[in-house]
């Protein structure tokens, strides 16, 4: 009720809690700011685990708020519904311990304005998911409002000046023994951590080339003069790969080095040619700087390096271009999608990728300025970009800019559809292209290319918004498209640009058919997952 009656904050209610997690998992990535989950304590929180792991996974602020039985309940232990039973109040938080930066578990009104502040706090700092119960006896109670009037932070602890100065005076002395042959390369940990505007900065005055990963996509504009492309170690384009390898000198900034992020651990950057900028460390070489955060020390090597443009400006570039290939076959390749609807994307559009052939099709091709890729590359849970679009939907309805564009698997979407009944009701109106492969391509070419269990039952897609909320189609369309052509008219008809209702296109590919970077993935991980299938004998289920 006190949601529902706030002037500001707004009830959405989905459809389960797994995927509210998800949605409030998107709303914070693609607003720049926390999301809000709100469940029953027991079975609606234990429901949203996997999303709030996820969202620790991936580094992405969300706030679990959970309402719990009363404090004198919780002293006496009632076998109350929700409960194992056994009398353990405390198991759930115990779980939540795992998934969650800190917990606060509010016992009485005196000391509930602190311990709320401090897992805020904690949210947007380390960029982590906080946990918060809040039992039914206190949620009424009236404390003081004195904290309101400080503004909670977002700053982490400030560097040591006489240990940065000595930091920022050892990268120099790299960058002129490397004699700016440098290249920097941007990931994830520059988007959660909040530095795009520092580095940005640094880019713009230093010139250096930059390249990203594929979590750092859209930290910097793809449209940068002085942006080359996606590294991924040995899976990278060979022009880009040769121009980040040869570097002299690599300054890395938020690096997360995860197996889908780094090609399976195949760069081949040697750490004594290698910088590395954190949120809170730094590791020049063999040295690491504890304590030594990238959000105060990008300004001053900015200062510091600046000096190097015009030598900088001289290193060449690969352009990080996707033309639309001509291929004398209709049917949809990937290898024709991708580059064909990245010229449908606008600038302040937000792109949600599924895990899967989504997530690197979308690699290869640039996007507009201004625009957000959110996609859930580390902790891979499929069905997560559905729950997440709601959320990143909320904040294009919100800001009055953009779109909401989702590319999602048939089999991924099976997961957590129920969200699209969510989106009607709410209003959003995002557009949302199923990839119908008929199963799990990603999971295919991994391991059991034509084994039953990557295969799923095909969906009416185009019928799913009738059933989910709008019968008569009055506020959304559902489109199929077979063809090349079938699909070039559909991104190029206006009124489908427009987005002005919700809209599902159902695009028919090959299940044998894959991004060239997801079959070289797959292959890797297929290796180094491979077992003795002798060991493993063929046991028939009924």
């Amino acid at each position: 009720d006190l949601v529902e009656d706030h002037p500001t904050i707004n009830w959405v209610g989905n459809c389960n809690e797994l995927n509210a997690a998800y949605a409030a998992d998107g709303y914070a990535r693609a607003k720049n700011s926390i999301g809000v989950i709100l469940t029953t304590f027991g079975v609606g929180e234990l429901s949203a685990v996997n999303g709030i792991a996820g969202a620790f996974s991936e580094m992405v602020p969300v706030l679990n708020l959970v309402g719990v039985p009363s404090t004198s309940q919780q002293t006496s232990k009632p076998m109350l519904h929700h409960t194992l039973g056994d009398g353990r109040y405390d198991a759930y938080t115990t779980a939540a311990q795992q998934f969650t930066y800190s917990q606060a578990t509010l016992k009485n009104k005196n000391n509930a304005a602190v311990e709320i502040d401090r897992v805020l706090i904690d949210c947007i700092t380390k960029a982590r998911p906080v946990y918060l119960s809040l039992p039914t006896d206190l949620v009424s109670a009236k404390i003081s409002t004195e904290r309101l009037h400080t503004p909670l932070t977002r700053s982490p602890p400030p560097n040591n000046p006489q240990i940065e100065s000595f930091v920022v005076d050892a990268i120099e002395k790299q960058f002129e023994e490397a004699q700016g042959d440098v290249v920097v390369l941007v990931d994830a940990c520059v988007i959660r951590h909040g530095v795009k505007e520092e580095l940005n900065e640094f880019l713009k005055k230093t010139k250096f080339p930059v390249f990203s990963t594929p979590m750092g996509k859209t930290a910097v504009d793809e449209n940068f003069e002085r942006y080359g492309g996606i590294y991924l170690g040995s899976i990278s384009r060979p022009d880009i790969k040769e121009k980040v390898e040869s570097a002299k000198l690599v300054l890395s900034v938020g690096g997360l080095r995860s197996d889908f992020n780094t090609g399976n651990f195949s760069y081949n950057i040697p750490v004594k040619r290698t910088i590395e900028l954190h949120s809170d460390h730094t590791k020049v070489q063999y040295a690491a700087f504890p304590g030594i955060g990238m959000k105060e020390l990008i300004p001053k090597l900015t200062e510091r390096l600046e000096s190097y443009h015009v030598a900088a400006s001289k290193l060449v570039v690969p352009r990080f271009l996707a033309p639309v290939p001509q291929e004398k076959l209709q049917t949809i390749s990937h290898n024709f999608f991708w580059p064909r609807v990245a010229e449908f994307f606008r600038p302040h559009d937000i792109i949600v990728t599924e895990t899967g052939t989504a997530n690197f099709g979308i690699l290869d091709v640039p996007l507009p300025e201004k625009s957000v890729l959110i996609s859930q590359i580390l902790w891979g849970s499929i069905g997560w970009s559905v729950g997440s679009l709601l959320g990143a939907s909320l904040v294009v309805k919100e800001s009055g800019r953009g779109r909401s564009i989702l590319f999602v698997g048939d089999g991924s979407l099976q997961l957590t559809v129920q969200e699209l009944s969510v989106m009607l009701r709410v209003g959003v109106k995002p557009i949302v292209f199923v990839l119908n492969n008929r199963g799990y391509t990603i999971e295919r070419f991994i391991h059991g290319k034509t084994r039953k269990y990557n295969d799923i039952s095909n969906w009416q897609w185009t019928s799913l918004l009738k059933v989910l909320g709008d019968p008569d189609e009055t506020i959304s369309n559902s489109y199929t498209v077979h063809t090349k052509s079938e699909l070039s008219d559909l991104l190029d008809n206006t009124a489908f640009a427009r987005a002005d209702k919700m809209q599902i296109v159902e695009v028919i590919m090959d299940k044998l058919d894959a991004p060239r970077s997801l079959q070289l993935q797959a292959e890797a991980s297929g290796k180094a997952n491979a077992y003795d299938a002798s060991s493993n004998p063929t046991t028939s289920l009924a």
